[in-house]
């Protein structure tokens, strides 16, 4: 393995839905469970308000891999923004592993307020899978 790849430390974006999944991470830290402190959680109204445009924005600007985290089906405050996400993701993978971008550096996830520990899991998981893959090829 080359000393680059040794080294790499990735960096991931975290888009979290405010009423659970941010919930959980704020859980998470009050809990005091470890995750990865270069997951950057940035909180948003739903996890169907998340644009493609942020999530490829996110890899463009630099980010090794994108976690998108939403309530649990049936539980979305705002009725279906969970199966909105969950179509968006697919149909981004096939678009991430057209344009060179392994499709593995997307990845949604469904946590609840109560689930700080799921979110921490999550998150290292994640960070574990970014950091096998190595840099994303956009990375400047």
């Amino acid at each position: 393995m080359s000393d680059a790849k040794e080294n790499f430390e990735p960096k991931i974006i975290a888009f979290c839905c405010n009423w659970c999944s941010y919930a959980g991470a704020d859980l998470a830290g009050s809990m005091r469970l470890k995750y990865p402190p270069n997951v950057l959680p940035i909180r948003v109204m739903c996890s169907g308000r998340i644009s493609p445009h942020f999530i490829l924005k996110a890899f463009q600007k630099g980010a090794d891999g994108v976690l998108v985290t939403g309530c649990h089906y049936g539980d979305c405050h705002y009725m279906k923004g969970n199966y909105i996400t969950k179509r968006r993701v697919t149909i981004l993978k096939d678009l991430l592993k057209f344009v060179g971008i392994e499709p593995k550096r997307l990845r949604a996830d469904w946590i609840a307020a109560s689930e700080g520990d799921k979110f921490a899991r999550v998150a290292n998981e994640f960070t574990e899978e970014i950091r096998a893959l190595g840099p994303s090829p956009l990375r400047g």
